[in-house]
């Protein structure tokens, strides 16, 4: 506006104007990226909690578990990225890798066994076997040979697998837990560190059945964690335009 000499005058309203800035954007495509991750998280927990028991009664338990766990570690990555924090995701996948070392690790050992023991135990059941497969089903067993001395292999390679799998268990819960409490301290959800809790403490007594019950229990836990999160509240922002 200009005044009778002719000089422009300002606004004063254009010298203290704000604007409030509302999510909007990238906001809205980080809160779409939250839901997206917490439903996976959900839905790959509650696989993972019917496939546990399920490996019991048939072979797709295990195919569920797998495929529970993909999402679990899909959904912790795009968490990380949420909330900054890459120990999230990190963590949890160290435990799933050193979950896989100990099963192939224990697959390995248990194979080597057998194949190393086993000629000598059919020898032992088979008096005079020659070392031909085909005539195992043709002759007859004695089992008045068996004795503790020949099955003691076995049981040394049982045990072996046994304590491969106990620790590797343990492993797995410790980094897992550093996952789940990292997300229980950004989220403020108290049950992840609850979940953590329990699979560390089931993984230890999995040398007696409670263990593997307090892992299920777990899985569950977390899976109520998943669908219990909120996203991040948006705090709207002030900024002045600069003076015309």
């Amino acid at each position: 506006m200009k005044t009778k000499n002719g000089r422009q005058r300002q606004n004063p309203l254009s010298e203290k104007a704000f604007i409030l800035k509302t999510p909007c954007g990238n906001q809205e495509k980080k809160r779409l990226n939250f839901e997206t991750s917490k439903n996976l998280g959900g839905v790959g927990a509650i696989l993972m909690f019917i496939g546990f028991i399920m490996p019991f009664l048939q072979a797709f338990g295990s195919v569920l578990s797998l495929i529970g766990l993909i999402l679990v570690l899909v959904s912790l990555k795009g968490l990380a990225d949420y909330y900054s924090e890459a120990g999230i995701f990190n963590n949890f996948l160290y435990g799933s890798i050193a979950g896989i070392v100990g099963v192939v690790i224990a697959g390995l050992t248990a194979a080597f066994a057998v194949l190393t023991s086993l000629v000598d135990f059919l020898q032992t059941l088979y008096p005079g076997w020659n070392g031909d497969w085909t005539a195992i089903p043709s002759s007859t067993p004695d089992i008045s040979m068996l004795d503790l001395s020949a099955l003691m292999p076995f049981l040394a390679a049982i045990l072996l697998v046994l304590l491969i799998l106990f620790f590797t268990a343990i492993i797995v819960a410790i980094f897992m837990r550093k996952s789940l409490n990292s997300l229980s301290a950004k989220t403020s959800v108290g049950l992840f560190r609850t979940a953590g809790l329990l699979l560390l403490i089931g993984a230890v007594l999995t040398i007696i059945a409670i263990g593997f019950i307090l892992i299920w229990i777990a899985m569950l836990i977390m899976a109520i964690a998943f669908f219990s999160m909120k996203p991040q509240q948006t705090q709207p922002t002030t900024s002045a335009i600069a003076p015309t």
